[in-house]
């Protein structure tokens, strides 16, 4: 038979007949009298074969040892569970962080730990604002990694930080202008510091290291004015204050 009736009968593709030819997976037929290849029913057996493996995910390059020694079946068929039974929990995994990002009306491209802080800051928040607190959550989340993220969105929701308040603080912070008076730069730092306090005395088990703090720097450097620029540095200054105070404790790590 023919190249393209083999195809047909296998249900692949004459540029598939022609690939397995090329990496050896099939035996190359002998030749009409026109000089066309000539397949049999053991080529097709083959392809049959191919085609039930590479469904369970089998590799092309694992195909020859299982094809012509059937004693590998039985590991090739508990390495093919095991990676099934992986990519099942990862989808399980992305369903869960899906829904919980629907369920929050939240932006797809934020961290699901976060989910709760974007409803908050994506319903009382200009659309700029918000895509940049998201785009400061998803930096902070990439580098200090999954578990600390949710371990920072449990402590942040321990001191009542998805919350309106906090949209409207980072509302403000959007806000301000080159016009804004110096008293409600001076009036926002210190609401920053009553708000964000709590946190950084019960800070969670997440190290923010010098990685992070670059990056952060660098983003805000082209992200944000003069006047919020100077609301972050009457922030830290104010917050190291209190909890450099005898009165006050240290985070354990910042």
């Amino acid at each position: 038979m023919r190249s393209s009736e083999l195809a047909a009968l296998a249900g692949v593709t004459i540029r598939t007949v022609r690939h397995y030819l090329q990496i050896g997976l099939l035996d190359e037929p002998e030749r009409s009298v026109n000089g066309y290849r000539d397949y049999d029913v053991r080529h097709l057996v083959r392809l049959l074969r191919i085609g039930r493996l590479t469904e369970l995910g089998l590799p092309l390059a694992e195909l020859p040892r299982v094809l012509d020694d059937p004693q590998v079946a039985e590991e090739v068929l508990d390495e093919l569970d095991r990676q099934a039974v992986a990519e099942i929990e990862r989808l399980t995994s992305r369903r869960a962080a899906i829904a919980r990002l629907r369920h929050q009306g939240a932006t797809p491209d934020l961290p699901p730990e976060m989910a709760d802080y974007g409803s908050v800051i994506e319903a009382g928040v200009a659309p700029d604002v918000a895509r940049h607190e998201y785009e400061q959550l998803l930096l902070i989340s990439h580098l200090i990694g999954e578990n600390e993220t949710a371990a920072l969105a449990g402590a942040m929701a321990e001191q009542a930080l998805f919350t309106p308040a906090t949209a409207d603080l980072v509302r403000r912070f959007g806000e301000l202008g080159p016009d804004t008076p110096q008293e409600t730069v001076e009036r926002l730092a210190d609401d920053m510091v009553t708000r964000y306090l709590p946190l950084l005395r019960n800070w969670p088990d997440v190290e923010f290291g010098a990685d992070v703090s670059s990056m952060l720097a660098a983003y805000g450097e082209r992200n944000l004015n003069d006047q919020q620029h100077r609301v972050n540095q009457l922030f830290v200054e104010r917050v190291m204050s209190r909890l450099t105070s005898p009165s006050d404790e240290r985070p354990r790590s910042r």
